[in-house]
């Protein structure tokens, strides 16, 4: 049987017994392009991503996508609906092979009660994804699809090695999914990516998206919620 200690939530806190709650768990493989969880859905486990990635995604009645977040290994998912007892607020979907751990509403409730350690850590992550989502909700108020853009390239980037203070997207985002992630049409975000790259806040290889200089790119959205301000 896997071990809740291997997951990164439980790791490190000490003022809980994983053994006591692990016979409890349920373990599943779930492939590629398969249906995690769906939007409405009256379910209220909580699941540990144990490997691989999955998407967070809502779409409206007419089919528009939006793309709320990827989550990978060591990540977790389902703690809302566990919390308050209401319908799913999202769907989720394997972008690859994955493992995860099943974890009861009931039994999660449990080994909060039981763990100030662990309920700190569920405060903490819930307090980082409302002001992460207060973020978002200032950017697409404020800002126009050009900047939306440019925070949401700033934000799945990386530190590029030895090439300080270029940050990299790898593998590069397909152009439909960057325009879920922002709820414009993909015409938009080529035509904005185009743009970048004539003004050399972009260049572009087979395997990543380069932004040479990411202080102008925030100059830029800085200059632009000023404006809108």
């Amino acid at each position: 049987m896997q071990s809740l200690a291997q997951i990164a939530f439980f790791k490190g806190v000490a003022d809980l017994d994983p053994a006591r709650f692990e016979r409890r768990c349920v373990w599943k493989k779930i492939d590629e392009g398969q249906a995690v969880v769906g939007f409405d859905d009256s379910t209220s486990d909580v699941y540990f991503l144990v490997s691989g990635d999955v998407r967070i995604e809502v779409r409206t009645t007419g089919g528009k996508e939006l793309i709320l977040a990827d989550l990978s290994e060591g990540d977790l998912f389902g703690e809302l609906s566990a919390i308050d007892g209401e319908p799913r607020s999202a769907s989720v979907t394997a972008l690859t092979n994955v493992v995860i751990c099943i974890v009861g509403a009931a039994l999660f409730r449990e080994m909060l009660a039981a763990s100030p350690t662990l309920s700190g850590k569920m405060m903490q992550r819930l307090s980082r994804r409302i002001r992460e989502l207060n973020v978002r909700l200032l950017e697409h108020t404020a800002l126009d699809i050009r900047h939306n853009l440019y925070a949401e390239l700033l934000r799945l980037s990386a530190p590029r090695a030895q090439s300080a203070p270029a940050r990299v997207v790898s593998p590069p985002p397909y152009h439909h999914v960057l325009a879920a992630r922002l709820g414009c049409r993909r015409e938009q975000v080529t035509r904005e990516l185009i743009a970048m790259e004539r003004d050399g806040l972009l260049v572009k290889t087979r395997g990543a998206l380069i932004l040479p200089d990411p202080e102008a790119i925030r100059s830029r959205i800085s200059q632009k919620m000023q404006a809108a301000g």
